[in-house]
């Protein structure tokens, strides 16, 4: 019979990510936040441990499951077929998917619906005359970057609009790689739409140094709103949802998974677009 979260036991987050990149990046700050709302009252802390590869991440769980050193996890940014779903089973390891639920197959999960914020984002640039959209993805490989460009793609082209895609790892340079490949075009997007903050920020910087004014000649939407989007000059749009409370939505997965709930999928309110100065 399962009694619950063990207290003092914590839960483990294998996180795969360059340790610079998460140190600039505020959402998985506010995530861990949140989900320690609920955990931590129950005597149960988050593990963070954050690793290069996936194949690190696999392993890095492995060693957790064989020392007894967890009694869940969490994992996101999955990729298609992901060898963590599996894993976890094999391990015996009560999980909690971030994530669609076709990757998590079967996992609880937590989904976004990034796929509606994402449809609301083209619309409204549509809506505002832009005729040529510029996405700057997160790693492509990833799930739900996967999902937002082929839903970018598809809205776009609906509404009879161009799309370019620019490759991306959440980090300010390829922001900043982004708006000087852009200014190197003769037929230009007029708007990007950024898979995080951070991008979107070092984009702002690189049209200012390239005299491309924003939102005049550009306008640019970042993807998870944080203060540095409200502190930008001019204040970045962006879509915007509340991280900690999606954290507090997979802390109770977690709770209810380890008390021996059968799986499901909860589906968060989906973001919705904050439109500020830096995009018309």
């Amino acid at each position: 019979m399962v009694a619950g979260p063990r207290a003092g036991t914590p839960v483990g987050l294998a996180l795969v990510r360059d340790a610079e990149v998460l140190g600039a990046e505020p959402f998985f700050h506010e995530f861990i936040a949140g989900m320690e709302r609920v955990l931590v009252p129950l005597g149960v802390p988050v593990l963070l441990q954050v690793v290069a590869t996936v194949a690190q991440a696999s392993g890095r769980m492995r060693e957790w499951a064989a020392a007894d050193q967890v009694q869940g996890v969490i994992l996101i940014d999955l990729l298609p077929g992901d060898e963590r779903v599996a894993l976890v089973g094999e391990l015996g390891l009560p999980a909690v998917v971030i994530g669609d639920p076709v990757t998590a197959r079967g996992l609880p999960a937590v989904w976004t619906q990034d796929e509606v914020a994402m449809r609301e984002v083209v619309a409204k640039l549509v809506e505002k005359g832009h005729r040529h959209l510029g996405h700057v993805a997160g790693p492509a490989e990833m799930a739900h970057t996967i999902i937002r460009r082929r839903t970018f793609d598809e809205v776009a082209a609906g509404h009879g609009v161009r799309t370019t895609t620019f490759d991306g790892d959440y980090s300010e340079a390829a922001g900043v790689r982004a708006v000087a490949a852009l200014a190197q075009m003769d037929d230009r997007p007029t708007a990007l739409v950024f898979d995080n903050d951070v991008m979107a920020l070092g984009a702002l910087q690189e049209a200012a140094r390239l005299q491309m004014t924003v939102p005049g000649v550009l306008s640019l939407i970042a993807w998870d709103d944080s203060a540095l989007c409200q502190l930008a000059e001019p204040p970045l749009s962006a879509v915007s949802h509340d991280v900690q409370a999606l954290g507090e939505l997979v802390g109770e997965a977690l709770r209810e998974i380890l008390a021996g709930a059968p799986a499901k999928v909860i589906r968060a309110v989906p973001a919705a677009l904050v439109t500020r100065g830096s995009s018309i």
